[in-house]
């Protein structure tokens, strides 16, 4: 009896000789995609561009946008590109009208390859000749993501038509082999649901399953009276779980308890496959009807890694695939011996793993007929036809689309051809011998990596920044895990039995009541009480300044490593209660779930981060080096610190300025907002069980007017770091240019103040992206950030593409308590917000066009229809003033040179966005746009910490950045002491670069 691997290797041997039979080229047309997809696999940067450029063309309506782009992606200024793309480059000037025509033509018949037709009828003629070959089809409608659920209505519409079109088209066919047919319709479409609902939420199963079996009842039952098969694509991580639950949970309904022709994708290069897999045999076993799995290897491993990089998160995809191609066989054994209650489909060009899937199947008595192999349309014909020849059922996976909506798959299709890893291109381009393709993948991993730094958390929380000049952000939780979805909801029950609590104020390491309280209501419920927080006035205000004047003494000759521990405690404190305080943001602040777990995140990450520079800078560093002299750079704190922070990011904008505060030796008296006490009452339990000293950290809640008016103007404060609104930061900044009798410093005012953020559009940019990001960015938190997009800047030419997928994606946006998850729009601060608004809209209503505003939002609460104005003028009101929540004006520009006139037009700087697939366009807009975080292709809102420093100029603010290297200079004051080092003409060789802290008395060792 021979061995497994000696079985694949036979079995391998046959498919290769049967392969090199019909030897075919690895990109079967010829020509230009042959030239240019050979040359990508040699040049990376090369690939980079032709991949973008591929991805634009689409979009681009005239000859002149072509060429322009196409000068723009591969100048002669890009040195190093090959000398034909070169001459190309050169041609096309010369004969800009015909190349433009030849370069659609061949990215059309380039997409052609992989795209089995435009319509139902188009992929019918290619269905026949395929059915000609006994090779059997699925088909898949291209298109990713909606942004609207008008869109995911249209998406419905075309699988319930393709279905019945396939139908008459196909009801005379037979399956190909005979044997086992009742297990494989002829029939077979695939179904992506993130085209059926644009507003999935990875948090909110729940409302997505419930949205989508409305959905995909209809489409199941037209199924089953046509005998066709349906099955259920994956798609990103962040869909998977969704998926999965939403094809048990229509499955076990009792129209479809019986039915056996369903089936689900099962993507073995995720780390969590197997469980995947298990867990749905067991409940398939549980229902007692077959059902069917389609084994893939998986496509989005370049988007997975990428977005787990950015979030600083473990990635869900193995790292290495030959990991992937080991797990694609464990899990290919596990479909064989559970053969009984699952039909299997292999969906790989590997011919390995094929191979092997061949040589279980015989070791375990399955009969080729009871599974099948599932290849893509335009890939890998040798094999398929091999696959015929030696008896086994083939599928091919067939998408058909437009070209536009089908650029995201091209692209995949594009990457996965000339990926340096891909079996294809090894065995068609890279000519590796057969033996060293059918090694055993297990053989091939190797050592364990370095994960992606964060946490090994299924939930996301990181343990703490790495050490060294590198810092590494908090993980946000993601809650595409039950377990986080489980936690997040046990908080929110825990916190509601905690309403209504009284906390008071900390001056000086004790608590101190008042006799006056203040209420912190609930927006979404504005009758509900989420605490009570003791209400300071002058006399604590006092009090709180000689606290914090006495501990200041003392607190700034303690080392900086001692006040760096400080902040990495509070931030491990905050990491460990993150649901928690993510809870009270809920409730106090109306604040979505991930909108609150960011902020959490936010504040660990201002904590870990001024740690790490406060080691930077507290070390005092050789200034030059120089004979006999010795002159070190160093810094002082400046003394007492008042801080006043805003309710819309109550605890992380609180932290982020009291941490800097402390980290620099100084002591700091925080006041939150009036509307978040709570918030800022938290924060200060986290310090004091953190072991701040009393009097270091002092909190005050309290009436601005009174409290705050008294410590701006008080000859004892040192420093003031604001911020909020403009109205409040400008006479912070008036106030506190008067020198106060008794004073002994200038006083230092950090002032972060609001924006009128623009966004603008390029007539070529995406627009799935541009729709997405723009409706999250002014509409998500109900527009309360200071960051929020609040202009939207079109060009005429792409005016009417962009605004009939706007408007109906406002439409379909999710309004609600914010304790539900999912929820994108929840209530705005308060009664006084909900006025101002509203007063705001009715400007709008009289100086330009109402083109949307939501129908429906709670009865309770003080709730904001999102409202999108359209003929709006620079000069208008709601285009210059900063408005604070869910409202949108649209303006319509001639070309670029107008649109950075209207952005740049107003008395603020704070952020903005550009969306565009122009590389000369961008690099203008880099270099011309006038805010402090300009951001391209991406929302305008969500600044990270070390990432995106933020702040803003202007009107916008002092030029500070908030979570950059230069932030906490602004908390301390310079000072250089240079000592002569020579003694009779002797002196020292060498100076060392960095000296010891400057203290008195020195700490103990």
């Amino acid at each position: 009896m021979r061995s497994l691997q000696s079985d694949i290797e036979q079995r391998g041997a046959c498919i290769f000789e049967l392969v090199d039979k019909h030897p075919e080229r690895f990109f079967s047309k010829a020509g230009f995609y042959q030239r240019l997809m050979a040359l990508s696999m040699h040049d990376e940067r090369f690939k980079t561009q032709l991949f973008r450029f591929v991805a634009v063309l689409p979009s681009l309506r005239r000859s002149s946008e072509i060429i322009q782009h196409l000068e723009e992606y591969f100048s002669d200024g890009n040195d190093g590109f090959h000398p034909l793309v070169s001459l190309g480059v050169r041609v096309a000037r010369l004969v800009p009208w015909m190349s433009a025509a030849v370069l659609r033509w061949n990215v059309s018949e380039t997409a052609r390859q992989f795209i089995a037709g435009r319509n139902p009828h188009d992929v019918i003629a290619t269905l026949r000749k395929r059915r000609a070959q006994k090779i059997g089809f699925t088909v898949d409608v291209l298109g990713e993501a909606v942004v609207s659920e008008a869109e995911a209505d249209e998406y419905a519409a075309r699988y319930a038509d393709l279905l019945d079109k396939l139908a008459r088209e196909t009801k005379d066919w037979t399956d190909p082999l005979g044997k086992s047919a009742e297990l494989f319709p002829v029939l077979n479409l695939s179904v992506k649901i993130s085209a059926l609902y644009s507003q999935m939420s990875p948090a909110a199963p729940a409302d997505a399953i419930a949205h989508l079996c409305s959905k995909l009842r209809p489409l199941l039952r037209r199924a089953r009276e046509l005998g066709a098969f349906i099955n259920f694509d994956m798609e990103s991580y962040a869909l998977k779980n969704t998926t999965l639950e939403l094809f048990k949970t229509t499955l076990t309904e009792a129209e479809f308890k019986d039915w056996p022709h369903a089936g689900i994708a099962i993507q073995a290069y995720l780390r969590d496959s197997e469980h995947d897999l298990r867990d749905l045999i067991e409940w398939g076993r549980a229902r007692g009807t077959r059902f069917a799995v389609r084994l893939v290897k998986g496509a989005y491993w370049d988007y997975e890694t990428t977005k787990s990089g950015q979030n600083g998160s473990n990635p869900p995809v193995f790292l290495q695939k030959p990991e992937s191609d080991a797990n694609f066989e464990e899990l290919t054994r596990v479909l064989f011996e559970n053969e009984a209650i699952v039909t299997a489909a292999f969906g790989s060009h590997n011919i390995r793993s094929i191979a092997h899937a061949q040589a279980v199947a015989d070791e375990l008595r399955v009969d080729r007929s009871r599974f099948e192999f599932q290849l893509l349309y335009g890939m890998a014909g040798p094999i398929k036809r091999a696959l015929v020849e030696m008896g086994y059922r083939v599928r091919e996976y067939c998408p058909i689309g437009e070209l536009l909506p089908g650029m995201a798959y091209l692209v995949r299709r594009l990457l996965e051809n000339t990926s340096n890893e891909g079996f294809l291109r090894a065995k068609f381009a890279g000519n590796v011998p057969a033996k060293e393709l059918l090694r055993d993948p297990k053989e091939l991993i190797k050592a364990p990596v370095a994960r992606i730094a964060g946490s090994n958390q299924k939930n996301g929380a990181s343990l703490r920044a790495a050490a060294g000049d590198i810092f590494r952000n908090a993980p946000l939780v993601s809650f595409i895990y039950k377990d986080s979805q489980d936690k997040m909801e046990s908080a929110l029950r825990e916190e509601r039995k905690r309403l209504g609590e009284k906390h008071p104020l900390y001056i000086g390491g004790e608590k101190i009541w008042t006799d006056h309280l203040t209420p912190s209501v609930n927006p979404a419920e504005p009758t509900e009480i989420v605490g009570y927080g003791t209400e300071a006035g002058v006399d604590e205000a006092e009090r709180a300044v000689k606290a914090a004047r006495a501990a200041f003494e003392k607190w700034r000759w303690t080392p900086f490593e001692e006040r760096a521990q400080l902040l990495e405690r509070a931030a491990d404190i905050m990491e460990r209660r993150r649901y928690e305080l993510s809870a009270v943001e809920v409730f106090e602040v109306g604040k979505p779930w991930s909108e609150a777990d960011a902020d959490i995140r936010e504040a660990i990450d201002f904590c870990r981060f001024y740690a790490q520079q406060m080691r930077r800078l507290g070390r005092p560093k050789l200034t030059q080096q120089v004979p006999g002299e010795e002159s070190y750079h160093h810094y002082w704190p400046r003394g007492v610190a008042f801080v006043i922070a805003p309710w819309n990011f109550p605890i992380a904008i609180l932290c982020g300025m009291a941490s800097a505060g402390i980290v620099t030796g100084n002591a700091v008296i925080m006041k939150p907002s009036e509307q978040s006490i709570i918030c800022g009452a938290m924060l200060m339990q986290v310090f004091e069980e953190a072991g701040v000293p009393p009097g270091v950290l002092n909190f005050l809640s309290g009436h601005g007017s009174v409290v705050g008016a008294h410590l701006v103007d008080h000859k004892d404060v040192d420093l003031v770091a604001f911020t909020g609104s403009r109205e409040v930061g400008l006479k912070i900044w008036e106030s506190a240019g008067i020198t106060r009798p008794g004073q002994r410093e200038l006083k230092r005012v950090i002032c972060e103040m609001g924006g009128k953020n623009a966004m603008i559009v390029d007539t070529d940019a995406d627009l799935d992206e541009t729709i997405m990001y723009s409706i999250y960015s002014a509409f998500g938190f109900q527009g309360q950030k200071c960051s929020a997009l609040s202009r939207l800047i079109l060009l005429e030419e792409n005016y009417g593409r962009v605004m009939e997928r706007l408007i109906p994606a406002a439409a379909s946006l999710r309004i609600g308590n914010p304790e539900q998850p999912g929820i994108m729009v929840g209530p705005v601060i308060d009664e006084a917000a909900y006025r101002r608004i509203l007063e705001y809209i009715e400007i709008g209503r009289k100086e330009a066009t109402l083109a949307f505003q939501a129908k429906e939002v709670p009865p309770r609460g003080y709730f904001i229809p999102p409202t999108i104005f359209t003929d709006v003028k620079p000069h208008m009101r709601i285009a210059r003033e900063e408005i604070f929540g869910p409202v949108l004006s649209v303006l319509k520009v001639r070309d670029l040179d107008e649109a950075l006139e209207v952005a740049n037009g107003t008395d603020y700087a704070l952020t903005a966005g550009f969306f565009s697939r122009s590389p000369d366009n961008i690099e203008r807009v880099k270099a011309r746009l006038e805010a402090g975080n300009v951001y391209i292709n991406r929302s305008c809102t969500g600044a990270i910490v070390g990432r995106h420093p933020f702040g803003g100029f202007k009107m916008s603010g002092s030029g500070t950045k908030a979570g950059g290297e230069d932030y906490l200079l602004h908390f301390l004051v310079p000072r250089v002491v240079t000592e002569n080092t020579s003694r009779h003409g002797f002196a020292p060789e060498q100076s060392p670069e960095y000296g010891d802290e400057f203290l008195w008395p020195k700490p103990r060792r």
